[in-house]
């Protein structure tokens, strides 16, 4: 039974890893089609067929690290072992941990959006008369940008509303949204422990809520700034943004790791009873 549950675990990580190794080879691939100089009519109409390509393997790639996120993670509950990752495991688990996962990602996914741009928002702008958009209409722009930033999807919703989807955003929105999601919910879990008195502490449990929106301070810097000052920086945060949130994934990596141990009773085993 164990070496069954070892396999299956080692399935889910191998899952994982090929979703994230065919998303870099996607990655690495389609730049190979961003050099105006050799873009002609006809190269244009194939690298378009590509870009479709390029976004079905990206989906397919995402369900591959989705489903083996999800078997890692239920073997890693079977199991019951006492490593910090099976005490993530356990204590993210249980129903209303998983209500909270969902609302968190759903809504920092939300929020991502708003903030990196994916979600257009322009008042002033009317899509039909400035660009010729029919509403609501979209298409994939193949060409012409830096890696990760194309193919991007451009969808007009009304005259005002739109999505502009760019590979590499699109991946990190999912990965901090997943991220956000699990610190959330075991920095819930363990709150919750330490009102009962059982060891954890409150402030520990916490510093995940605060530390899980690494998109926060840029938007709320934005809202005290003048309208002058503050078009310069929306300027730079946009330019810089990629990267801030890139570094902040460590962060939100090691920090249920470090909340795990304080859930961990002194035989190594679980404070969170994960069917409850």
């Amino acid at each position: 039974m164990k070496d069954q549950s070892n396999k299956n675990t080692n399935m889910g990580k191998r899952l994982i890893i090929f979703g994230f190794v065919i998303i870099a080879i996607l990655f690495l691939l389609y730049h190979r089609y961003q050099d105006p100089e050799l873009i002609t009519p006809d190269a244009l109409n194939s690298i378009q067929r590509i870009a479709y390509g390029f976004y079905i393997t990206l989906v397919a790639a995402f369900g591959a690290i989705a489903f083996g996120m999800y078997r890692y993670h239920k073997e890693k509950v079977d199991s019951n072992g006492k490593d910090l990752t099976t005490i993530i495991a356990l204590a993210t688990w249980n129903s209303k941990s998983r209500k909270i996962f969902v609302a968190t990602f759903i809504g920092y996914g939300m929020f991502f959006s708003l903030v990196s741009g994916t979600l257009v928002y322009q008042p002033e702008v009317n899509f039909a008369i400035h660009y010729g958009a029919t509403i609501p209409s979209g298409f994939i722009a193949p060409c012409c940008d830096s890696p990760g930033y194309m193919p991007k999807i451009i969808v007009y919703l009304t005259e005002h509303i739109g999505l502009q989807i760019i590979p590499i955003n699109l991946l990190l929105q999912v990965i901090v949204s997943y991220l956000v999601g699990l610190n959330t919910s075991i920095a819930v879990s363990a709150y919750m422990i330490s009102k009962k008195g059982k060891g954890v502490s409150a402030i520990g449990a916490t510093t995940g809520l605060f530390i899980a929106c690494p998109t926060c301070a840029g938007t709320f810097l934005s809202i005290f700034i003048g309208t002058a000052s503050g078009i310069a920086l929306s300027i730079a945060l946009t330019q810089l943004q990629t990267l801030f949130i890139a570094i902040s994934i460590p962060v939100l990596l090691i920090t249920p790791y470090v909340m795990a141990k304080k859930l961990r009773n002194a035989d190594g085993s679980c404070k969170i009873d994960p069917t409850k």
